[in-house]
């Protein structure tokens, strides 16, 4: 799969519990846009004693309030958690404290990397930072559930803490915002890492479920076709940002008008930041330089500029 298919006919059934296959029901929250497409989507996993996954954001809607519908007096023993965004992870507190179920996930909300000297975190506000964790998963760990087993899959690249959960004995994965879809995930440093996701989508290579439920959108079928898809779409992002720079590009800016010249103007500052993530990849890979460390208004050349034209 050389050129990525997105697939985003979706139809989210805001407020109701939507059956996918037998165990598994997902209700999307009503936080619709440009970076959540429909909504979040909470996944409910067993029969009669179930698990949670990504209850969604703390933000007044009536999200909550159909997940207990769909619960219909079933038993949460488990709260899991992929990530701590804000659309995701805030309203696993409430749950955990009406239910008494103990939350699941990697660990507390953190960036990637060490900030810089002066620099600032844009996407600060997105994450869930009074997020705690009762049990800490580690990679390949098991959440062992009345009828269900949960498979830990670290996935960082979107976040530090980024986990997807595998269903097990079924060829069903829930991928969170790792792989979705309808778009790329985002990547932005410092919160998140390219060289830490591309290293994900080869976790999940290895790995043979071949349906993901993702954090947004429709189920998406021939998932590691699209995991292919991903990764080659990822190079052929970096090939296209270093031949910029060899054309003449200097800043993050012009390198977006020109390789996101289709792309919804709304979303080039997220463009930018993926940019920015390839940027501080190549810097860290010794193909591109800059002046210090990278930065979103730092000014980058290719490694192999000729020194008359780097002058």
């Amino acid at each position: 799969m050389s050129k990525l298919e997105f697939r985003t006919d979706f139809d989210p059934h805001h407020g109701e519990a939507v059956e996918l296959v037998a165990g598994v029901q997902r209700i999307t929250a009503p936080n619709s846009g440009p970076f959540t497409q429909h909504g979040t989507n909470t996944y409910i996993v067993g029969e009669e004693e179930v698990a949670v996954i990504d209850p969604g954001p703390e933000d007044g809607s009536p999200h909550y309030d159909a997940i207990l519908r769909a619960l219909k007096g079933r038993t949460v023993s488990h709260i899991v958690v992929t990530h701590t965004h804000v659309d995701h992870s805030p309203l696993a507190r409430q749950l955990s404290r009406e239910t008494g179920a103990p939350i699941y996930a990697e660990g507390p909300h953190r960036p990637a990397r060490d900030l810089h000297l002066g620099e600032l975190n844009v996407l600060d506000a997105s994450g869930d930072k009074d997020f705690e964790p009762d049990v800490r998963l580690s990679h390949g760990d098991m959440i062992n559930g009345k009828g269900f087993t949960l498979e830990a899959v670290f996935t960082p690249g979107h976040t530090a803490n980024h986990m997807a959960f595998a269903l097990t004995g079924t060829p069903y994965l829930f991928s969170g915002d790792h792989v979705m879809g309808w778009a790329t995930s985002i990547v932005a440093p410092p919160d998140g890492s390219m060289a830490d996701y591309m290293q994900s989508l080869e976790t999940l290579l290895q790995r043979d479920e071949t349906i993901y439920f993702p954090g947004h959108g429709g189920r998406l079928e021939k998932a590691r076709e699209f995991v292919r898809g991903l990764r080659t779409h990822r190079r052929m992002r970096e090939t296209a940002i270093l031949q910029r720079l060899k054309a003449g590009d200097r800043v993050i800016p012009e390198i977006v008008r020109a390789i996101y010249r289709d792309t919804d103007p709304r979303l080039h500052g997220a463009a930018g930041l993926s940019v920015f993530a390839h940027l501080e990849d190549l810097v860290q890979a010794g193909k591109v330089l800059t002046q210090g460390a990278p930065s979103l208004d730092g000014e980058y050349t290719p490694a192999d500029l000729p020194e008359r034209d780097a002058e």
